[in-house]
């Protein structure tokens, strides 16, 4: 037998052998065939994985929108993923603002209250850029590498196994059928044989697909471990994000109000328009007897009243200097204004410390 020959017939085995598992399963949705049910445990397995597989899919494909929201650029990662080639590294938005804001604070003079404060802010947006890239880094090598890996390793190989046992399963099947209609002794042995070979080789099948499909126990221990990794590198990116807003707050608190502006002018006096409301509240307090003072709207009114008032501490403060009180956040201190002191300033007081604390830093109690 040559090998053209040797083609031929296995080419005609696989015709035939395709065309009954297509009787077969044609005849069991049309309810002329009985079928073979899987286990109760096999089943569930099978169920387990399928439903791993979606939700995997779903959370690393929206994990990858949360990282980089922009498509255009997941795709071009994409491509880049494909040609095995490294794609070209590029400024992210934190990045580009803060580049803008320096460039800005520059060409308006870093001597002045706004250009210095665009450069800092600046500053701060590249430091969170930088941080935003280090936590698509890591979040894409310890979470969305090990759940890709499942889809197109894991899962493709459980698939390829799963449809091996069907097919297994429809052999089975129509050699259950065969033996039924045989009716000639010849014919029912030549049945029975085929039908033990078939029930071997599904038996064997199922047992691989089983044990393959219990391993996603396994997965689900894997993704875990990842989950909390990407868990721990989310933590970490929003609190260097917070912490370079508080230092940035801190700065920008310590700019004098009075400070020139670009232009070298002053700031324009406001205009007392609410004055009449406040008078006409007063009179309506005063008419049942009572004098009341209305509270101040902000903590700058506190300047325009005698004594001291609480206010509580909004965030941690280190002083710069000795004429300033450091602060801790929550706690309750004394404060009051001093003739000729910087409008953003008051003096606190806690205990026998005394010194200047910025006003963005308190709320005014009652």
């Amino acid at each position: 037998m040559n090998i053209m020959d040797f083609n031929v017939k296995k080419l005609a085995a696989d015709a035939g052998t395709f065309l009954s598992r297509a009787v077969q399963f044609t005849e069991e949705k049309l309810g002329q065939a009985e079928k073979t049910e899987l286990d109760a445990h096999l089943e569930n397995l099978l169920s387990k994985a399928e439903c791993t597989k979606i939700w995997t899919e779903k959370i690393m494909k929206q994990t990858e929108v949360l990282l980089q929201p922009n498509p255009n650029a997941r795709i071009e990662e994409f491509v880049y993923e494909k040609l095995d080639r490294k794609a070209p590294s590029r400024s992210n938005n934190p990045e580009l603002l803060g580049q803008y804001m320096i460039d800005a604070g520059t060409e308006f003079g870093p001597g002045t209250a706004y250009g210095n404060a665009l450069i800092k802010c600046g500053e701060t947006q590249k430091r969170i850029g930088t941080a935003d890239r280090e936590l698509i880094q890591t979040s894409a090598l310890n979470f969305l590498t090990p759940l890709r890996n499942f889809i197109e390793g894991d899962y493709k190989t459980i698939a390829k196994e799963r449809k091996l046992l069907q097919n297994k399963r429809l052999d089975l099947d129509a050699a259950k059928t065969r033996l039924k209609k045989a009716k000639a002794a010849e014919a029912r042995n030549s049945s029975e044989q085929e039908l033990r070979i078939t029930q071997s080789e599904f038996d064997r099948q199922a047992e691989i697909t089983r044990l393959l499909l219990e391993g996603i126990s396994s997965t689900h221990a894997h993704h875990l471990r990842c989950l909390n990794d990407f868990v721990e590198a989310q933590m970490t990116y929003y609190a260097q994000c917070y912490q370079y807003m508080l230092d940035l707050q801190k700065q920008l608190g310590s700019f004098p109000s009075n400070y020139l502006c670009n232009n070298n002018q002053t700031a324009a006096t406001p205009t007392p328009s609410v004055l009449p409301n406040v008078i006409g509240s007063s009179a309506m307090a005063s008419t049942s007897g009572l004098v009341i003072t209305p509270p101040p709207a902000n903590l700058n009114d506190v300047k325009e009243y005698n004594g001291s008032r609480k206010a509580r501490v909004l965030y941690d403060y280190d002083a710069a200097n000795s004429t300033e009180l450091s602060l801790l956040a929550d706690e309750v201190i004394t404060v009051f204004s001093v003739i000729g002191m910087d409008s953003d300033w008051l003096m606190g007081e806690r205990g026998n410390q005394k010194g200047k604390v910025p006003i963005t830093y308190l709320e005014l109690l009652n």
